[in-house]
């Protein structure tokens, strides 16, 4: 039987002791182990475990709160696996464990990816912090060029229909996780749903695609692995281009951590995606407030998990407050 070290006890949610054998069989651990929890992450928790030779990544579920269809790890192993194989940057996957007895929920392991994840202001050259901007974006078009049926993923999700689901969806999963009334956040609902666009295209939408959500490479000269593929699906490209613009446009006004200065705003991205795929964005501003609304209800779903001790690390305290203030963005972008 292979041995975990658990001196200092396993990080919160990974039982070393009880997954050694199956780390030991599929990713290749075999002496005593140690796992510390990587911070950044606020839904699925993300482990570093090593056996003092060779590292690896877990992931899994956060430990309460967990909604319907949520976190499921089965199809982010899935679809790193399939990007994977066509050599789009994302961590190796070694194994996926189906077993919820073995740690409490399902998990999966990926190869550990030395690199960098960008966050802040310092030490950036401002054209640097360009070119790491266009490279995230140009990244994404590749992403949203792979035809997902080739590779495998034909029925990992339903294009037809994406968007109107996606705003049911997202109301859904408010009402499963809602700490307090927001009735403006209603009324953004309605407007977003009455005012669905129409797709252009299909195709694999990473679902939560962000500067610290993509792995660089130590010069920042190359991105070495996207990562947090927990939202992944088939559906709308332009999605990811909203949501990809809140976050920066957030970063730049300061209201989450920043961008280092010279980083491309969020209407410069979206227009060099436009310019490199054809797609038609004058609707864009409808993705960009369905951003918002969508992580005012992750940002909920967190306080919630919060709320009731669930959570490993800290910050957490700040994403309740954050609730009304992206709801009220939704609406400012949608308009009177």
């Amino acid at each position: 039987m292979v041995s975990a070290d658990v001196s200092e006890g396993s990080p919160p949610g990974l039982d070393l002791e009880r997954a050694a054998a199956i780390l030991a069989s599929g990713a290749g651990l075999t002496g005593p182990l140690s796992g510390s929890v990587i911070s950044g992450g606020r839904s699925n928790l993300t482990y570093l475990v090593s056996d003092g030779t060779k590292r690896v990544v877990v992931r899994r579920p956060p430990l309460g709160h967990v909604l319907p269809s949520a976190h499921d790890m089965g199809r982010e192993y899935r679809v790193i696996s399939a990007l994977s194989a066509i050599g789009f940057p994302v961590p190796g996957p070694l194994l996926l464990c189906t077993d919820a007895d073995v740690i409490g929920a399902q998990f999966y392991v990926m190869e550990y990816v030395d690199g960098v994840v960008l966050r802040g202001t310092v030490g950036v050259a401002p054209d640097r912090a360009r070119a790491c901007g266009e490279a995230l974006i140009d990244l994404l078009v590749r992403l949203h060029g792979v035809d997902h049926e080739a590779v495998g993923l034909a029925d990992f999700g339903r294009p037809e229909g994406y968007l109107e689901r996606q705003v049911r969806r997202w109301h859904q999963q408010w009402e499963r996780s809602k700490t307090r009334e927001l009735p403006l956040l209603e009324e953004v609902t309605r407007r977003l749903a009455e005012e669905v666009p129409a797709s252009s295209r299909a195709g694999i939408v990473h679902g939560d695609y962000r500067l610290d959500n993509v792995m660089f490479s130590h010069d920042l000269s190359t991105i070495l692995a996207v990562m947090d593929w927990e939202m992944a699906t088939i559906g709308d490209p332009l999605a990811d281009v909203g949501l990809l613009v809140v976050y920066t446009d957030l970063a730049q006004s300061r209201l989450i951590p920043p961008v280092p200065d010279g980083f491309p705003t969020g209407a410069e991205l979206a227009a060099r995606y436009a310019a490199a795929t054809g797609i038609d964005v004058a609707r864009l501003n409808w993705y960009v407030a369905f951003g918002n609304y969508k992580l005012a209800v992750i940002s909920e779903g967190i306080h919630a998990r919060y709320l009731q001790g669930k959570t490993v690390g800290a910050g957490f305290e700040t994403f309740g407050p954050a609730v009304p203030r992206l709801i009220e963005r939704a609406r400012e972008i949608l308009g009177e």
